[in-house]
């Protein structure tokens, strides 16, 4: 299996709590709602009365293709990836396109445990492109501290990428490499 450190490096208990407090405002509507809303809005219609379509609330944006094209049009305020993708190669290119485009993102224990927030088994990753003036300052500050913990050190966590483990050949060549480099040294400490 294909290990990537980067996705291991997830994110500090209290802020993860804080987090999805925060995305569980922006929660999608439940089917239960949204078919009560509209018989609601069928009845008055029935009724005579004008019908009046209701603005589109503020929930969190999920899926990897949706969450990638609100990070490429830098509309995305911070991006939440699960750590236990799998194929993990579907999102192993958020964290560079996230640093690249300058949005903040985490990584978060669990595809089940952002499932929950968008009323399903599993989600992969989650973006918020907009939420509420009361909540813009908890946003602020989460996204803060995942500038510093992610955005900041991606490229220390880019080192780490495969978790250091060698394969056999390259340990081979290395240790032939040094082989060389200590018969070079004895041959000028000889002569």
């Amino acid at each position: 299996m294909h290990k990537n450190n980067s996705l291991n490096s997830n994110f500090v208990f209290k802020l993860a709590s804080q987090l999805f407090r925060l995305l569980d405002k922006y929660r999608p509507e439940a089917k239960k709602d949204k078919r009560a809303r509209l018989f609601q809005r069928a009845k008055a219609r029935a009724e005579g009365k004008e019908d009046k379509a209701t603005a589109r609330p503020l929930v969190v944006r999920t899926g990897v293709n949706t969450v990638t094209s609100l990070i490429e049009k830098k509309k995305a305020k911070l991006v939440v990836i699960a750590h236990d993708v799998d194929p993990i190669e579907m999102v192993l290119f958020l964290p560079a396109l996230c640093k690249k485009m300058g949005v903040p993102y985490c990584i978060v224990k669990g595809k089940a445990r952002l499932g929950q927030v968008v009323r399903r088994k599993t989600c992969t990753a989650l973006a918020l492109s907009n939420v509420n003036p009361e909540d813009l300052t908890n946003l602020d500050k989460i996204a803060q501290v995942c500038k510093t913990n992610f955005n900041e050190r991606y490229e220390e966590m880019r080192r780490h990428f495969g978790g250091g483990i060698l394969g056999a050949k390259s340990l081979a060549r290395i240790a032939k490499m040094e082989k060389l480099k200590a018969r070079e040294l004895q041959q000028k400490l000889g002569s």
